[in-house]
């Protein structure tokens, strides 16, 4: 997601879940073919450098949780927070895994989709 009224939609109708590194923003959408995300960061989070880097962290944590367990399909707002950069990485994944299953309200790694938008299978 790159347009702010696609975040804003997100934020309006969707699920808020803060962990102690992001703030996860859900809206599921069983009737998508897609998984759209988008990353944010404040600058009250630090300058353009420390932003960058706090989302490419984001980013990356999101790849490697939707390569493990798979993203069901819907619209996803991932924001940064001061932690977000000087926290674990391990510790990070836990905090996107755990806002993932808690702003679903099911255990999404049972989601029959994979990262690609696929099915388990097709996406290995």
């Amino acid at each position: 997601m790159k347009k702010r009224p696609q975040f804003l939609r997100v934020a309006g109708k969707g699920r808020k879940v803060a962990t102690p590194g992001m703030v996860v923003q859900i809206l599921p959408d069983d009737t998508a073919t897609e998984t759209r995300v988008g990353f944010t960061v404040t600058k009250k989070v630090g300058n353009s450098v420390i932003r960058n880097r706090t989302r490419r962290r984001l980013r990356e944590a999101l790849r490697l949780v939707a390569r493990e367990d798979g993203l069901p399909s819907g619209d996803f707002v991932l924001i940064g927070r001061d932690k977000t950069r000087e926290r674990d990485f391990s510790l990070l994944k836990d905090d996107l895994r755990q806002a993932l299953r808690k702003g679903l309200g099911v255990n999404f790694r049972e989601s029959p989709r994979g990262p690609s938008g696929k099915g388990r299978d097709q996406a290995k």
